[in-house]
């Protein structure tokens, strides 16, 4: 049963891709003003500025950190030919040389796949010996619509891969939303994590200041691996990863400040600005849809007629001719298209309001390749009349699955 719960909970945080991320040293920086310990340290975006930061640090024990929003650093390789994210050095001057090699340059990862993730800046940190490497997060269990805490002695590594290995690894403790994360449930996890008694209580207090983020910060995950336990009994987060809900961008001005845009595909970036939620898959019929839900089904129905979706296209309640324009130029930078799918719901929305957007936009674009239109809702009528006369290759359907049918017919697979 803990290994199902544990299992749901870590598909939900990989799921989470739309909520905001935030570098490593920004979340150690966060995490930090919490009163949880972090080893001292700072980023920078030029290899003398690593210099400097090393310089100030005081040892020669000390650690580079390449920062892209990508797992899988330490084993990743760069376009400059280095190999590694994570580096072991003990001089200014090494931190120098190695921040050279990785800022402005591409790191590549099992999840970047070829195209990499580009390096915005550097982590220069003191390095701290571990006597004990745990694994902590805070989530949302879906199943329970509670804050649940997964904890595991085994940290330093893949979660999912001991949760699959050993699951009685992995525990999990949920949080009561009125008392939050007491004095003894504290301890509870702390218990748990293979740390010293003498470890204990400041493990306890750091579970504690985890909690006060996650929920002070609309946090949907804070995880930490390794959260260990240094030779003299000291706990500190050696890596950290915090993602925070976009609908509580109002109320985090702050945390959505540090946004590292460069770290987003530039396309879903732009689209945002116009309203836009967009996503590029691998299909050749590209879709236009207004609310997540449909978009979700059209895809599904493409899929049922043997098609193949290029995209996740959300217009929302808002679409007007202007985005309806952008959706276009979006989806047409994608040389595999070769047909839309447009199904819009004219709720909010009005349909003919949608065709004159639609209409404008084919002409401004010379649309050489098939548009399938189905819309439902406020004048619905008039939408179609416009369609049907404007003398463009657009076809119109009131129903989703002949209109699913046509476009998937008149594009075959590239």
């Amino acid at each position: 049963m803990l290994s199902r719960t544990i299992a749901r909970a870590s598909r939900s945080v990989t799921q989470q891709k739309r909520f905001l991320s935030l570098h490593e040293y920004r979340s150690a920086a966060l995490l930090k003003s919490y009163g949880v310990g972090v080893p001292n340290g700072d980023a920078a975006t030029t290899a003398q500025g690593a210099y400097d930061i090393a310089k100030s640090l005081g040892t020669n024990e000390l650690v580079i950190k390449a920062q892209a929003l990508t797992g899988g650093r330490g084993k990743g390789h760069f376009d400059s030919g280095l190999q590694g994210g994570v580096k072991l050095i003990s001089s200014a001057e090494e931190a120098k040389d190695l921040a050279g090699q990785m800022l402005g340059h591409k790191i590549i990862t099992k999840q970047t796949g070829a195209a990499g993730k580009e390096v915005t800046a550097v982590y220069v940190v003191e390095r701290k010996d571990a006597r004990t490497e745990a694994y902590v997060a805070i989530l949302m269990d879906r199943s329970t619509q509670l804050p649940i805490i997964v904890a595991s002695s085994q940290g330093g590594m893949d979660i999912e891969g001991v949760a699959a290995e050993t699951p009685d690894a992995i525990k999990t403790f949920p949080v009561p939303l009125e008392e939050g994360v007491t004095d003894a449930l504290a301890t509870e996890v702390a218990s748990v994590l293979g740390y010293t008694d003498a470890a204990i209580p400041e493990a306890a207090k750091t579970i504690q200041n985890l909690y006060k983020v996650f929920t002070e910060r609309d946090c949907t995950q804070v995880e930490i691996n390794p959260l260990s336990e240094t030779p003299d009994h000291k706990v500190l987060a050696m890596d950290a990863k915090l993602g925070f809900d976009d609908n509580a961008s109002f109320r985090q001005k702050e945390v959505f400040s540090w946004r590292d845009t460069t770290q987003e595909d530039p396309q879903e970036v732009e689209a945002a600005e116009y309203g836009l939620n967009f996503i590029k898959l691998d299909g050749n019929i590209a879709n236009i849809v207004n609310g997540a839900g449909l978009a979700m089904a059209t895809m599904d129905i493409i899929k049922l007629y043997g098609g193949e979706p290029a995209n996740f296209l959300d217009c929302g309640g808002t679409a007007t001719p202007q985005t309806i324009e952008k959706a276009f130029e979006l989806i047409l930078s994608d040389k595999k298209v070769n047909g839309i799918f447009v199904n819009i719901f004219g709720g909010i929305v009005r349909c003919d309001y949608v065709a004159e957007g639609l209409i404008a936009a084919t002409k401004n674009f010379k649309l050489d390749i098939p548009v399938v239109v189905r819309l439902q809702g406020t004048n619905m009528a008039k939408a179609k009349e416009l369609i049907d006369n404007s003398g463009l290759k657009l076809f119109a359907f009131e129903d989703l699955d002949p209109a699913a049918e046509k476009i998937v017919e008149l594009c075959p697979k590239n």
